[in-house]
C-alpha cells in the first residue's frame, strides 16, 4: 500500500469529500495573506463554529465548569468564546504549518530551553516531548524541525480519508516520521537512534496502562505509559508547551528541565507530576487548550458521566 502522503487527492471526488475539498481550498489559500489578516479571518471563523458546533460547545462548557469553579459564568463565558476564536486560528496556523513559509513561522516563535533539548539529544539516547492537545498544536513543528536533527510524532487515523492523506502531507513538511497511536515498537527504536519523539498524552484513555488522575482537581482516565516509555528506552523527558501570545505579536515555546527523579517505579505517581505540569502550563494561556473533548469521559463508577446530558463521539 502507498504511504499516505503520496497518494493523489484526484481520488476523492464522491461527494463525501466536497467539503474537506473547500477547507483545503480555504487553507491553501488563506498562507498568502498576511499573518495578522489570517489570524483575524481564523478567529471569526471560530465565532462561527461557536454557534454552530452546539454538542462541541456543550463539551467546553462542562469542562469549563469542572476545571474552572472558582470563575463566574460570566467570565466562563468570555473564556469559552475566546477558546472558539483560538480554534478557528487553529485552522489559519495548521494551514501556515502544512502549507506557508516556514521562515515566517520561525521569526514569529520565542524558544524558551532551548539548551535543555540540545543538552538532552547530547545523552544520544533520544528524548521524548510531553506535549498536549493545545489549539496552537501544529504550528511549532517547523521550529521543532530546525531545533532536531530527527523528529517523529505519532498521529490517529481520521475517519475522512481525504483528511488523512492532506494531514500526512502537511506535517510531513517538518516531521520526519509519523507512527501511529498505539505503536510503541516504533517510538522504541525511533529513540534508540537518538530521535525527538513529539508525544501527548493528555486526553482520556482507557487502555492498559491508564489511571485515573487528577486534572484540574477532577479525576480523569489518562495514559499512564509515558513513564514506562522513558525507563524502557533511557530517553530523557521533556515538557514542550507553546501559546500565542495575547497580542498575537508572537507565540513563546518553552521546552522544560528534565524533571528530577523522573520516571520513578509509580506510574500513577509519575503521570499526576506531569498532568501537573500541563495544568501549571495551561492556566497560563488557558483558552488555547482544547476543551472540547470529552477529557473526563470513560471514568468507572461511581464517579458520575459530566457528559450524560450531550453524547457526543470523543
Amino acid at each position: 500500500m502507498k504511504p499516505l502522503e503520496s497518494r493523489s487527492l484526484l481520488q476523492f471526488w464522491a461527494p463525501q469529500y466536497w467539503f474537506t475539498w473547500l477547507v483545503y481550498a480555504w487553507m491553501r489559500a488563506i498562507v498568502f495573506l498576511p499573518f495578522s489578516w489570517q489570524l483575524w479571518l481564523g478567529k471569526r471563523l471560530g465565532r462561527a463554529l461557536q454557534l454552530l458546533l452546539y454538542p462541541r460547545r456543550q463539551i467546553a462548557e462542562r469542562n469549563l465548569a469542572v476545571c474552572f469553579p472558582e470563575l463566574s459564568d460570566q467570565e466562563r463565558n468570555t473564556l469559552q468564546r475566546k477558546h472558539f476564536e483560538a480554534i478557528g486560528a487553529s485552522v489559519t496556523e495548521m494551514s501556515m504549518a502544512w502549507f506557508g513559509s516556514k521562515k515566517t513561522i520561525r521569526d514569529l516563535i520565542h524558544v524558551e530551553g532551548e539548551e535543555n533539548l540540545r543538552d538532552a539529544l547530547a545523552k544520544g539516547k533520544g528524548v521524548i516531548l510531553f506535549c498536549a492537545h493545545f489549539t496552537t498544536f501544529e504550528f511549532f513543528s517547523p521550529t521543532l524541525e530546525q531545533l532536531c536533527p530527527t523528529v517523529c510524532a505519532m498521529y490517529r487515523i481520521q475517519r475522512n480519508e481525504m483528511m488523512n492523506v492532506i494531514m500526512t502531507r502537511g506535517r510531513r513538511r517538518s516531521i520526519d516520521k509519523l507512527f501511529q497511536k498505539n505503536s510503541p515498537r516504533e517510538m522504541l527504536r525511533s529513540l534508540a537512534e537518538n530521535a525527538v519523539v513529539w508525544y501527548a498524552a493528555d486526553q482520556s484513555y482507557r487502555g492498559k496502562y491508564s489511571a485515573l488522575v487528577p486534572f484540574f482537581d477532577v479525576p480523569a482516565m489518562t495514559n499512564t505509559a509515558t513513564s514506562r516509555l522513558v525507563k524502557m528506552s533511557g530517553a530523557t523527558l521533556l515538557t514542550y508547551f507553546g501559546r500565542r501570545l495575547p497580542d498575537d505579536s508572537g507565540y513563546v515555546l518553552n521546552i522544560g528541565a528534565p524533571l528530577e527523579n523522573f520516571p520513578s517505579d509509580d506510574l500513577v505517581k509519575d503521570t499526576t507530576r506531569l498532568m501537573k505540569e500541563l495544568e501549571t502550563y495551561v492556566r497560563q494561556c488557558p483558552e488555547q487548550y482544547c476543551w472540547i473533548h470529552r477529557r473526563f469521559k470513560g471514568r468507572p463508577e461511581p464517579y458520575p458521566d459530566l457528559y450524560q446530558k450531550h453524547k457526543q463521539p470523543a
